[in-house]
């Protein structure tokens, strides 16, 4: 038995929890009955009072006497995508679906652990926003546009490309531009948070950046398998970005959620991350308008680095597809029978409602995928949002080389410009195992392929 199972008999977090991890461990070995030990440990969660004076069984009954009632009595229900999951990120999601306000979840398949709420999980709350669901890269995105350039630019004229990139963007932590970027998004109102306003000159100055981390910006060979939004089926040039909110989007995460932790004091310590605002209150409001201006902040930071490249290229944008992956919206549900209007958290999860476009990327050497959602409403209208990482940054580093890297990249036809070791392409899970889980919630309609990539210098620490 595990924490999981625990939660799903009614164990509160904390002491409780742990006590009975022992109670498990002791009687397995004092020789009990395996076969027995749910119904032992239920009987024990049933009458705790029973147990009290029990040698074997007493502190695990004194810690359920003593435990604080669950945020809920029974989890809400979430579905999962995917087989052998990271079960930290599992059970990260399990305890999310203990919250009060929460109603329903979906776990994608490209599910790690994160910050609460694991990477590539959705969750359905009521009249809440929880910052740390949304996550510290507010409005963290996808945006391809597919330009006029023959194909055999990505080979013969790789050196004009990659100067391009250089040009027209900056990766790194703290990373601006010493002449500003201009974009209507300056002129929309600031002020609707202290830390929007204190931090809208930092904003502009990183305007058109592009972070670090898993941050990229890359060109590519796009194909099409059938016509989208007019774009004649074919093989394109396409260039692809993903960044998010920068400096200011984290800077809102980090004060927000310190706020939430402070307004629920009582919340267990395994659910803290996971503190959320009240919609219809002051700091809920702030919050959210604030996400919002950071959503049309990501978007102008996608918009103007695709902007310059194409006008430093001299190319014409035949198709341009964009979406959010890190974010909450207002929808509205069937949950348990009733229709009703939830806040539908996707942190690393893609919006996947019927014949919604989206983005799944692989990673710098494996293909990315252009898709149209399916709406299956079990999946709260998600997808995933790339192929999630199969192991943390540390163990990459510790793993693997640039020797052997390199030669893999050359093999892929893969030309770097910079990254990290932590971002190498082993670092992640096979993109078409996870687009062979979601099946059922997205339709692939075109297919991206690395060539020319470039992302944060190695040393330079993540945001997501």
């Amino acid at each position: 038995m595990n924490t999981k199972d625990f939660l799903r008999l009614g164990i509160p977090l904390g002491e409780a929890t742990r006590r009975a991890t022992d109670f498990v461990a002791q009687y397995v070995l004092g020789g009990g009955d395996r076969s027995r030990l749910t119904e032992e440990v239920a009987a024990v969660v049933a009458n705790p009072s029973a147990y009290a004076a029990d040698p074997l069984r007493a502190a695990f009954a004194q810690a359920l006497l003593s435990a604080p009632p669950q945020p809920r009595a029974t989890p809400a229900t979430y579905h999962q995508w995917g087989e052998g999951l990271d079960q930290a990120a599992v059970m990260q999601m399990e305890k999310a679906c203990l919250l009060p306000v929460s109603v329903a979840g979906a776990l994608m398949p490209d599910a790690h652990v994160g910050y609460g709420l694991p990477i590539g999980g959705v969750l359905a709350t009521e009249n809440a926003v929880i910052p740390y669901a949304v996550g510290v890269d507010i409005a963290c995105r996808m945006k391809m546009t597919v330009l006029d350039i023959p194909a055999k630019d990505l080979d013969g004229k790789a050196d004009r490309l990659t100067r391009a990139i250089e040009a027209e963007t900056r990766f790194g932590v703290g990373a601006t531009f010493r002449q500003r970027r201009q974009h209507e998004v300056l002129d929309r109102d600031w002020t609707v948070s202290p830390v929007t306003k204190q931090n809208r000159d930092r904003a502009w100055a990183q305007l058109g950046t592009s972070g670090s981390g898993n941050h990229f910006v890359e060109f590519g060979q796009f194909t099409a398998h059938a016509p989208i939004l007019g774009l004649p089926a074919g093989t394109y040039v396409a260039l692809l970005s993903h960044s998010g909110s920068r400096g200011t989007g984290a800077g809102v995460c980090d004060h927000y959620s310190k706020l939430a932790v402070s307004l629920h004091p009582d919340l267990p310590a395994e659910l803290k991350r996971l503190a959320w605002l009240a919609l219809d209150s002051q700091p809920g409001q702030e919050y959210w308008q604030a996400m919002e201006l950071m959503g049309h902040y990501a978007a102008a930071n996608h918009a103007l680095i695709h902007r310059h490249i194409a006008e430093h290229l001299g190319a014409t944008v035949l198709l341009d597809v964009e979406n959010h992956h890190n974010f909450a919206w207002k929808e509205r549900h069937v949950i348990e029978s009733v229709a009703r209007e939830v806040v539908v958290h996707r942190k690393g999860a893609t919006p996947a409602g019927a014949g919604v476009l989206g983005i799944i990327p692989g990673s710098m050497a494996t293909p990315g995928f252009v898709v149209s959602g399916k709406g299956n409403a079990a999946s709260l209208n998600s997808a995933s949002h790339g192929a999630g990482r199969a192991m943390s940054r540390t163990a990459a580093n510790a793993k693997f080389n640039w020797h052997d890297v390199n030669r893999f990249l050359r093999e892929s036809g893969v030309t770097l410009i910079s990254a990290g070791l932590d971002e190498v392409p082993m670092a992640y899970k096979n993109i078409r195992e996870v687009m062979a889980a979601q099946q059922d919630l997205v339709t692939v309609l075109g297919q991206f392929d690395p060539r020319l990539v470039k992302m944060a210098p190695s040393g330079e620490r993540p945001e997501d």
